[in-house]
């Protein structure tokens, strides 16, 4: 069977990470164009994959109007900027791989489902959560009847206070006018993810939260605007020091993500030179950011199912912390491991899921590989099945990501307009 050919509209990281699939599996997939309008990131792309010249575009627009030289687009623009080309390729007949959020409105999102459909193209959102070792040995243990019944589901997002302040204090979601809701642009993941283990449909919603700390008014006395001219004394006992941060991984050779967002120019005065100009060199209370920094969601699923999900900054970086209430046991998970408590037999046994996930593909535990095989293997196949996050799915999730963040803005309980 001949690769599966993909182009790229979007070429920062997780577009470059899922191109990447190609690189560790050429006999399975080939990149043959990619559209990004930054010149670094696009010809970095295109010289790891040997992309011709007359398939190298500066917008996915000029890329769309070539005729179709593909089997499948991975769509990994801004979250803003997904409706029209999805719309596009799949008009095209493009089989779609879609970042999410799908996009920031249910309009848009109900819109980018209807196009793909009646394409009849198929269609995946990137929740990689679904697909890791670990996820799938949770879902088949309850599926399974492992625990009885599915009574209730606790789920914890530790975002990380140094990964707030990267990607939604200073970074591209810090602002809902530019991106999307901290809920959708963060936590659509766990929110799709809460629905895929509770098997059931979600009827209602309420929601809390707030920009808590992240505010002018919680800047220290004698702090600047800018990290690189903040006094010592006060700089040296703030946890969020972009210098200390970015600096920091520079001095260690560590120069992937997220130091490799700031700047293309790799070394400690590049790096230095983007925090006294650059966005990532701002004080976290001096920028223009309003996405909550820490919020509760309670969902109320058929049958008198319930789950609670807390998203927070203020802890270390980790993998999510779930537990899973049945009327026959327990499940509690830490994104690796999976303790089962057996209450008839008294009996608590471990299910260790954790697999090296080397490569380009390692990310979440291993979910950007899961996805990215599933994906080819249904365009493959020619079988839809094989994708655990299709429309209808991923559109579902995004109605209860719209409804809680309608319950914490009207403080109400929300229904969820499936």
């Amino acid at each position: 069977m001949e690769p599966t050919r993909l182009i790229v509209a979007g070429a920062g990281s997780r577009g470059a990470g899922y191109a990447g699939y190609a690189l560790e599996h050429p006999n399975t997939a080939k990149v043959v164009g990619v559209a990004e309008p930054r010149e670094f990131h696009r010809m970095k792309l295109a010289r790891e994959h040997a992309i011709p010249n007359d398939a190298i575009f500066t917008d996915w627009k000029t890329m769309a109007a070539r005729p179709k030289f593909a089997d499948a687009v991975i769509i990994a623009t801004q979250d803003r900027m997904h409706t029209e080309p999805s719309a596009a390729f799949a008009k095209q007949g493009y089989h779609i791989l879609l970042e999410k959020p799908m996009a920031p409105t249910e309009a848009e999102c109900r819109s980018i489902v209807d196009e793909a459909k009646k394409a009849g193209v198929i269609f995946g959102v990137c929740h990689v959560m679904r697909y890791t070792r670990y996820t799938r040995a949770l879902k088949q243990m309850i599926t399974d009847g492992t625990i009885g019944d599915i009574v209730s589901l606790q789920h914890l997002e530790p975002v990380g206070w140094w990964h707030q302040a990267h990607s939604f204090v200073r970074g591209n979601w810090r602002n809902e006018s530019e991106s999307s809701p901290m809920l959708l642009a963060k936590s659509c993941h766990d929110m799709d993810w809460i629905r895929h283990i509770m098997g059931h449909k979600c009827l209602r919603v309420s929601s809390f939260g707030s920009l808590k700390h992240f505010r002018q008014e919680e800047k220290p006395a004698g702090a600047a605007d800018r990290c690189i001219s903040c006094p010592n004394t006060v700089e040296s006992r703030c946890p969020y020091s972009a210098t200390r941060q970015y600096l920091g991984l520079i001095r260690e050779k560590k120069l992937d993500w997220p130091v490799d967002i700031l700047t293309t120019n790799l070394t400690e005065s590049g790096v230095t030179e983007a925090l006294r100009t650059g966005p990532y060199g701002r004080c976290v209370y001096a920028c223009d950011n309003d996405v909550v920094d820490n919020q509760v969601v309670i969902l109320e699923f058929e049958g008198g199912r319930t789950a609670n999900f807390t998203m927070t900054a203020f802890t270390p970086f980790s993998d999510r912390i779930t537990k899973v209430f049945g009327t026959h046991g327990a499940l509690y998970g830490d994104g690796s491991k999976i303790q089962h408590h057996n209450f008839v037999s008294g009996e608590t046994s471990v299910i260790d899921t954790a697999a090296s996930q080397a490569g380009i593909l390692g990310g979440h535990g291993g979910g950007d590989l899961g996805l990215m095989d599933s994906f080819i293997a249904a365009i493959q196949k020619n079988d839809p099945s094989q994708i655990l996050s299709g429309p209808d799915d991923s559109l579902e999730t995004h109605l209860i990501v719209f409804a809680a963040e309608q319950s914490r803005k009207e403080s109400r309980i929300t229904s969820v307009n499936i």
